[in-house]
């Protein structure tokens, strides 16, 4: 490599590690965990609550049940569970788990409830909130594909420690959360997205069985299926639907035999059943983010015991409504922060040390031992009286409730580097003192009336609701000292940046003799004012939902002025036209969506079905041909053009591959084919392409390319590069794939032919800053909406899991990761970045060394102005999480466009250095 190479890619790697540095300092202040506390609740510290405990029989609360089984049905959209006639439109996936209808219909002892989710909606993290009471932590999505073992106290650890023994079966997350827990357990991998059966069946196979066994007291079975349908095929899939008939099945057995062991002295004489689901999911089956679709999910709750009369009105908040049978159906709301408080004061231990949920009254009523009103007449003059008794009961909970709540914000705000502020604890102090102070007045007076009583529990209630709606805003800690830092170092780095960019300008005007060069044109000043009013969007929580249309607007209001530039100088007019058409239809995708393919339906034209299946083939037979086109009017290396030979027979290996696939047409594809469906292919594919990198790097290193043209050897090794990764990413993103490939070649020939129109004078005369600022803001732009137009977004439910299983069908993290890294920033970052060359190389050959040193120049400044665009924009994103970073929407919107952003920088700056050891030596 020459002194200027070397110079250049110092440079390059300098930016990336002043990059690293800057990102590492900032998540160390701002993606910290809340801070768990190593302290553990004991039946013996209710006597230091001033709720005057005196039964040493109990532990903190009168236990109300025997037996409790939690039914997990992994993501559980509350459309799945209550009738269609609570939505103003019927999808066909309502009103399939009819069994649950008819009980909460029916029976006073049954009720359905809509459970409120906090976000992030990762199935880990929703299980380490439900069984801490806590809520979770953003970091904690990393460990989603590996969960640890919880730490901190939790509802599990309460259930083995007061002697409760515990039978788990299903998602394997629980044994790893809870490593030496259980007294039984049966778990099934749950990683293999394309599995809808293995953990299902095995739920199936052992919980009727055990439900006849008296060897336990807590029984959890974690249904997977759904969750793994959702991701596949989408809500409105008939695999879906089979799910969840399948499921109503599965319950009408379990109710059967819980009614048949119901009786005096059964089995399940006082047991509750809860069916639950962790999350929601999106349409699509996403899960993650923040939005109702993935928070709202359901808990029905079916006591074996008849209550003694309904919940008094004043605590009812339901809303009912006729189901399609003319049945009253009513449904109450609970968080989900509240299961773990409630689930312990009905087994009657004590609750998670770190829990802020409240005891649920609704839940909590629904079962008959809570109130103590078993052998009351309810026609008698005393109905008053007994209603009185069990809000007295109520408010004696509460009241530990809250005890157990004050003494945890107490040790953390003690334990915390941060914690909560001085007011916000005046406040709470304030709020828990007067209920406190009130309880005292009449805590021990059994005839207090019902005013007096429904004082005390509203008291209870908002300190408790304070508490929680306090913590979701500031529970997690932020060091804004590193968090600035950080955010300095990386403002520093674009400064640093622009100075390098203005340097290199005025080297290759010194050096080239242009001193009459213009160092401003229209294309740079445009340009400046698209990536600033792009990268100040991010600061808006608006924007950044609608990120993709806003993009692809900025880029279409480039390309109009540049169409209106072509039509003024009759330059190029075709070319410019293209691509406004290109954005128009990349916008539509955006609108519409690629990410998720339809499942089958039936057609009345089976030939719009054939079309469906070989319509992706179209686009991988003309790259195809563009390949081919390249190395056969090349003189360069063979071993450069047997690495994009392998890109073309992966074409064909991919076309194999969806018509193998396709539904509508394997009635017509012969047996012969039979042992090459499912991962062979793209496990094939994945081979070729790491040996096509091999062959490039031995190319690199090794071999002398006998042609002297350093722009042609430049634009082969660009094609080889596209051409290796392209295969890979083209399966991965499905029947999708290939047309974004090939709008991706077409939009990158575009911008490469209209790159020098808006240029007042003949190429070679302005500034490389004003030559390629236009272009490269159009690459740039134009990479950012394939971003979305492949169905991604900027958060957690925006990734296409089932890309990591495609070629693979157990869970093994590197392979996976890597997968999905490839489909989530292929079209977006990899190729784009790899393509950047096209810019400067095509349609430019030259023998003289003077024209190859300058192209060098040109194509360093290219990759520094590239590099300069997405670190203003991540800028941007950093600077809007720290405003707000307390923030109701931080962590289910700001954060995960924070990681998406960060992640995307730090891959740019790391495939620029790349390029620059591929393209930059023996130059």
């Amino acid at each position: 490599m020459g002194r200027s190479g070397c110079l250049f890619l110092f440079l390059l790697l300098s930016i990336l590690v002043v990059h690293c540095i800057a990102i590492f300092l900032f998540i160390n202040g701002f993606l910290l965990t809340r801070t768990e506390l190593p302290h553990y609740s004991h039946c013996s510290d209710v006597s230091q609550s001033p709720c005057g405990h005196d039964d040493t029989k109990t532990c903190w609360t009168k236990p109300a049940v025997h037996r409790i089984i939690i039914i997990v049905l992994d993501a559980l959209r509350f459309d799945f569970v209550a009738p269609s006639t609570f939505f103003q439109e019927k999808k066909p996936w309502m009103d399939k788990l009819q069994v649950l209808h008819k009980l909460a219909s029916e029976k006073s002892n049954a009720r359905i409830f809509k459970a409120i989710a906090d976000p992030p909606t990762t199935s880990l993290q929703r299980l380490k909130g439900l069984t801490t009471g806590g809520l979770p932590t953003f970091i904690d999505i990393g460990n989603s594909f590996g969960a640890p073992a919880i730490a901190e106290d939790n509802l599990i650890h309460q259930l083995v420690q007061n002697g409760k023994r515990v039978v788990m079966m299903g998602d394997d997350t629980w044994t790893q959360l809870f490593p030496h827990h259980f007294n039984k357990s049966y778990p099934y991998p749950s990683f293999n997205v394309k599995d809808l059966d293995t953990v299902d069946n095995g739920c199936i196979s052992h919980l009727v069985p055990t439900l006849y066994d008296d060897d336990w007291d807590v029984l959890i079975a974690h249904f997977l299926g759904m969750d793994h349908a959702g991701h596949i095929f989408g809500v409105d899939s008939v695999q879906m639907i089979d799910k969840l008939q399948q499921y109503n099945e599965q319950l009408e057995k379990v109710v059967e035999v819980l009614q048949s062991q119901s009786g005096k002295g059964g089995l399940h004489e006082n047991t509750l059943l809860l069916v639950m689901g962790d999350h929601g999911q999106t349409v699509n089956g996403d899960h993650g983010g923040g939005s109702p679709e993935e928070v709202e999910t359901s808990i029905f709750a079916m006591s074996m015991k008849k209550p003694s009369f309904p919940v008094p009105s004043e605590f009812d908040t339901s809303s009912c409504k006729l189901d399609l049978d003319g049945r009253k159906l009513c449904i109450s709301s609970i968080e989900q922060l509240d299961f773990a408080a409630t689930v312990s004061a009905l087994l009657g231990i004590p609750f998670p040390f770190g829990s802020i949920g409240r005891v649920n009254p609704m839940l909590y009523a629904l079962v008959a031992g809570t109130w103590n009103l078993e052998n009351c007449d309810m026609i008698s003059n005393n109905s008053q009286l007994k209603m009185e008794k069990w809000m007295h009961n109520y408010a004696k909970v509460l009241c530990v409730n809250s005890w157990q709540v004050k003494k945890y914000i107490d040790v953390y705000t003690d334990s915390s580097v941060i914690g909560f502020s001085i007011d916000d604890l005046k406040h709470v102090q304030e709020m828990y003192s007067q209920a406190v102070n009130w309880s005292t007045d009449s805590l021990h007076d059994d005839m207090s009336s019902f005013d007096a009583l429904k004082k005390k529990i509203d008291l209870y209630s908002n300190f408790l609701a304070s508490v929680a709606d306090l913590s979701r805003t500031k529970f997690t800690e932020f060091d804004l000292r590193k968090m600035s830092i950080g955010f300095s170092i990386l403002l520093a780095s674009i400064f640093f940046h622009l100075f390098v960019i203005k340097r290199v300008d005025d080297m290759y005007i010194t050096d080239f003799h242009y001193h009459e060069a213009n160092t401003v044109s229209c294309g740079l000043v445009v340009s400046c004012i698209i990536v600033a009013a792009r990268a100040c969007s991010f600061l808006s929580n608006s924007y950044i939902l609608e990120e993709g249309k806003m993009t692809s607007f900025l880029l279409a209001s480039i390309a109009m002025l540049a169409f209106r530039h072509s039509i003024m100088t009759k330059k190029m007019i075709s070319e410019a036209a293209a691509l406004v058409l290109l954005i128009f239809i990349l916008r539509f995708t955006i609108e519409v969506g690629l990410s998720k393919q339809d499942s089958p339906k039936e057609s009345e034209f089976q030939s719009w079905a054939y079309a469906a299946d070989l319509f992706p083939i179209l686009p991988l037979i003309i790259l195809a041909f563009l390949l081919y086109k390249s190395i056969s009017s090349s003189s360069c290396n063979r071993l450069l053009k047997f690495v994009i030979t392998g890109s073309i027979c992966s074409y064909v290996l991919v076309a194999l591959h969806f018509t193998l696939a396709s539904s509508s047409l394997s009635h017509m594809i012969p047996p012969v084919f039979d042992g090459i469906k499912g991962n062979f292919i793209p496990r094939a594919i994945y081979v070729t392409g790491i040996a096509q990198l091999l062959s490039l790097a031995v190319f690199q290193l090794f071999e002398e390319d006998k042609s002297s043209k350093w722009e042609e050897i430049i634009l082969m090794k660009a094609v080889a590069m596209l051409s290796v990764w392209s295969s890979t990413l083209v399966i991965l993103s499905g029947k999708q794939g290939p047309w974004i490939a090939l709008a991706s070649v077409i939009g990158g020939w575009l911008i490469t032919r209209l790159k020098d129109l808006d240029q007042d004078c003949k190429n070679g005369s302005t500034g490389l800053l004003a030559r390629y600022s236009s272009s490269v803001a159009q690459w740039s732009f134009l990479a950012s909406c394939f971003f979305f137009c492949t169905g991604h977004w900027c958060a957690f439910d925006g990734l296409r899991y089932a890309a990591a299983f495609i070629g693979f069908d157990e869970f093994t993290i590197i392979p996976q990761a890597i997968l999905l890294t490839i489909e989530a920033y292929g079209f977006s970052h990899i190729l784009p970045t790899l393509g950047l060359p096209f810019l400067v190389v095509y349609g430019r050959v030259s023998n003289k060394t003077r024209q190859t040193r300058e192209s060098l120049i040109q194509l360093f400044q290219v990759y520094l102005i590239y590099g300069v665009i997405m670190a203003v924009t991540t800028a941007f994103t950093v600077l809007c999480v720290m405003i707000q970073r307390r923030h109701l929407m931080v962590w289910g919107l700001f954060a995960p466009k924070f990681v998406f952003d960060v992640v995307g920088l730090v891959l740019t700056d790391a495939l620029i250095c790349v390029s620059s050891l591929i393209y930059f030596v023996r130059a």
